[in-house]
Order: structure tokens, then sequence, then C-alpha cells
């Protein structure tokens, strides 16, 4: 029975490493054991940073919704649950957008967020 020699496979492997390590400087993206390092952390971090884009995103919507409602005298806080109370269902990122570019929809919005905790 012949032997099995892993040196086809470690070289596949070795082969989508560097390739993956392609545009990393110096060592990082020539020798397999240092690139290899790198690149799994370049995987991890970008896992991470999948998530993180959700938040981000999240986060600047609110900022502008926000800035949206001072200038509509007021609260973000106020202005979500008045929206709840009235039964609007629109998600932050559209209520970000209309903020921005329609700024007299925006302030309808507000109006209907005022009544609805009077």
């Amino acid at each position: 029975m012949a032997r099995v020699k892993k040196g086809m496979n470690a070289h596949k492997r070795h082969k989508k490493v560097l390739k993956l390590a392609k545009g990393y400087q110096g060592s990082r993206s020539k020798l397999f054991k240092t690139s290899n390092q790198f690149v799994m952390k370049a995987l991890k971090n970008a896992y991470i940073g999948r998530k993180q884009k959700k938040r981000d995103f999240r986060k600047l919507w609110i900022q502008r919704i926000n800035a949206a409602c001072r200038m509509n005298d007021m609260s973000y806080s106020k202005f979500m649950n008045g929206l709840k109370k009235a039964g609007v269902e629109v998600n932050r990122k559209m209520l970000s957008e209309l903020a921005i570019a329609d700024p007299d929809g925006f302030a309808k919005l507000v109006a209907v967020a005022k009544e609805n905790l009077a």
C-alpha cells in the first residue's frame, strides 16, 4: 500500500493563506507562519467589525434623529415614545433619512408625537 504524503495538501493550504495575506507588508505576505498569524487576526477583526458596524450605524441614526428633534423642541426619547403611542412604526434608519432629506415631513412627525404625549 502506498504511503500518503501531506505535501500537496499543505501546499494548497499555504497558497490559500498567502493569497489572503496579499497586500500585507514584508514577511507578513511572504512567509507562511507569520502570514497565517496575521490572516487569522484579520479574519477575527473582520468578524468583530461586521457586528460593530450595525452598532455604529444605529448610534449614528439616533444622533441624527436627536439633533432633528432638538430643532423641533423635543427630546429623542419623548419623540420615540410619542411615535410608539401614536402607532407609527418607522425604523430609525428611515427616520434619520427623513430628518436629513425632508425636515418639514419630520416636523409633522414631531407634531404627531407631541399630540400623543399630551
